[in-house]
């Protein structure tokens, strides 16, 4: 079957964004308001709507969908928050904060097998096949990525992106600016599902790759733009 975008998968799309919605809505209010947060509630959806059919088609992995599509999510979050008049900076708080609970919704158990998998030899064959196949660029809107061997010291395995379908997305919507609070979320999703990610630059920072380092029971070391590292520091996030 051939598709030109996810517009018929709209209904699933929708209610995950709205259980999405309901879970970061109580942090919105206590920061912006009530009457704001309701606003924003139905302005997010009303973006979302509009924006399904324009979200490029990357073929159907699960993988690479689960990776991908959170982005088109934080634009429509970030285009709402614009039409009420909060700044990137707010905007990236929020979206920082949907990353972190799109993680958290994941039971505890199902966070932990998806860490035992994430190391698992089956995992790492996956990601290889899909590092290649991702070369050959079928989809022009897709990453596309080249699998690293680990050291056996320092990390256990890596993949290099050169292509980063966040950012081709977020550009072609004149969202750009949105991208590093976006690559942000690697950081909470690292912490909760236990990735023990190290990534110190991204395209999004106008590097040429993004280097994804992974060590099973390792610390995360993921830089934040500078608003949001404040409000870690302050517990404020």
């Amino acid at each position: 079957m051939s598709h030109e975008n996810y517009l018929y998968r709209k209904n699933q799309i929708m209610k995950t964004f709205d259980k999405l919605l309901a879970r970061v809505q109580p942090s919105v209010s206590e920061w912006f308001g009530e009457e704001q947060a309701r606003q924003f509630i139905r302005e997010a959806r009303q973006e979302y709507e509009a924006l399904i059919p324009r979200i490029p088609y990357i073929g159907e992995s699960r993988l690479l969908l689960g990776l991908f599509l959170p982005s088109s999510r934080y634009l429509a979050v970030y285009r709402a928050l614009q039409r009420q008049g909060q700044t990137l900076e707010n905007a990236g708080r929020v979206v920082f904060l949907m990353g972190a609970e799109e993680a958290r919704a994941v039971p505890y158990i199902g966070r932990r097998i998806m860490e035992v998998l994430w190391f698992s030899r089956w995992f790492r064959s996956l990601l290889k096949k899909g590092a290649l196949k991702s070369q050959q660029r079928r989809y022009p809107g897709s990453f596309v990525m080249s699998y690293v061997e680990g050291d056996g010291r320092e990390f256990d395995y890596g993949v290099d992106y050169t292509e980063c379908a966040h950012c081709k997305f977020l550009r072609a919507e004149n969202a750009f600016e949105l991208a590093p609070y976006v690559c942000a979320t690697d950081k909470p999703v690292s912490e909760l599902i236990g990735w023990g990610l190290t990534r110190p630059k991204t395209i999004a920072d106008g590097f040429p790759i993004c280097g994804f380092r992974f060590k099973k029971g390792g610390a995360t070391n993921v830089p934040v733009p500078k608003s949001l590292q404040a409000l870690i520091e302050t517990g404020s996030l």
